[in-house]
């Protein structure tokens, strides 16, 4: 798939908490010759074997083909979250700007698409056990978020049927987290208003127990070598769930915060969901709130046998480290990972 020359890749989204990290990896690689990285704000840092483009994937002016021309790989990360309140404006960068990668990876005749996808496109799931990569895909259709995952799904059905000589490759990693997107993170999901003990959750008193709480978490440092190794495994196609152990619920954060929990009805913490997003309190939305409590549980079998991947951190690890990130206000040298210590 690659040149005699080497790996040529180019990455979307690539200043955000998994651009970063997959930029990194890729930098290392001794099989990648060459990284481009697109993003809206060219960052100041740049790895080894690394070029940057500022491009704007929402504006219909951006000439993506160019960008793609040569690459043997495009790894498609990018993705606005905000704002919640305006799910014509995320359509827009996230499924409008994620159609016309596709298109240019075509027009260029890239060789491979690596598309990262999400746990939430797939429609509700169990707790009690994990699904693998056949189960469906239509989202939770309230929450945008997933609406747009699972669109692009479908998308790529189609590309894949009009472009049979391009591999794709889908991956749907759980939520992810490492010490330097804590900043980031806090702001798309907890805005400005977020109480200071939940960034120093050894002062919260209680911790909600809400049914149907029960997710999975990863690093993005493991999640990047699972990328890593889509590009460079040629026979590598179809769609890989990406997440580590244990699963995380109230009873494993109770114990790792040595905090009491205290059960919360749905209905209220929906309630105070909603109340905070309604008056511009909280980013993450209620329809999100919804769609995270029927989330499966992901079986990543294939991902170890087909891809040789294993994640490097448990889910315990990657959430002690990201909330000292947290307290610590870390972040990166970019636009979007720019760190800043709560209040």
């Amino acid at each position: 798939m690659s040149s005699a020359a080497g790996t040529r890749v180019v990455v979307t989204g690539a200043t955000g908490n998994v651009g970063t990290s997959v930029v990194r990896v890729l930098s290392e690689e001794p099989e990648v010759v060459s990284v481009r990285g697109l993003a809206r704000r060219v960052p100041e840092w740049s790895p080894p074997r690394t070029e940057w483009s500022a491009v704007d994937l929402a504006s219909e002016r951006s000439d993506l083909a160019r960008e793609f021309a040569g690459a043997d790989a495009v790894i498609h990360l990018a993705w606005a979250f905000q704002p919640t309140h305006d799910p014509a404006t995320t359509w827009r960068t996230n499924v409008l700007g994620s159609m016309r990668v596709f298109d240019a990876v075509a027009e260029a005749g890239v060789p491979a698409l690596v598309h990262a996808s999400s746990v939430g496109a797939y429609s509700p799931g169990p707790k009690d056990h994990a699904v693998d990569e056949s189960w469906p895909t239509h989202g939770w259709p309230d929450a945008a978020y997933c609406r747009e995952k699972a669109y692009l799904e479908r998308a790529l059905d189609t590309f894949e049927r009009d472009h049979p000589g391009t591999r794709v490759v889908r991956m749907r990693p759980a939520f992810l987290f490492k010490r330097e997107s804590a900043s980031e993170q806090r702001r798309i999901f907890g805005g400005r208003y977020l109480p200071g003990q939940l960034v120093r959750p050894d002062l919260l008193p209680v911790l909600p127990d809400i049914s149907g709480l029960r997710v999975q978490a990863l690093h993005t440092d493991d999640a990047a070598h699972a990328y890593r190794l889509a590009v460079l495994s040629a026979g590598a196609r179809g769609a890989f769930n990406l997440a580590a152990e244990p699963a995380v619920d109230a009873e494993l954060l109770g114990g790792m915060l040595g905090t009491r929990r205290i059960r919360l009805p749905r209905t209220a913490a929906r309630s105070a969901v909603a109340a905070a997003w309604g008056l511009r309190l909280l980013p993450a939305s209620p329809h999100l709130f919804d769609a995270v409590l029927r989330l499966p549980l992901m079986d990543c079998a294939r991902a170890r046998e087909e891809l040789g991947w294993r994640p490097e951190h448990t889910a315990t690890e990657v959430l002690e480290e990201f909330l000292r990130g947290m307290r610590e206000g870390a972040g990166e040298r970019t636009e979007p990972m720019r760190g800043r210590k709560a209040g």
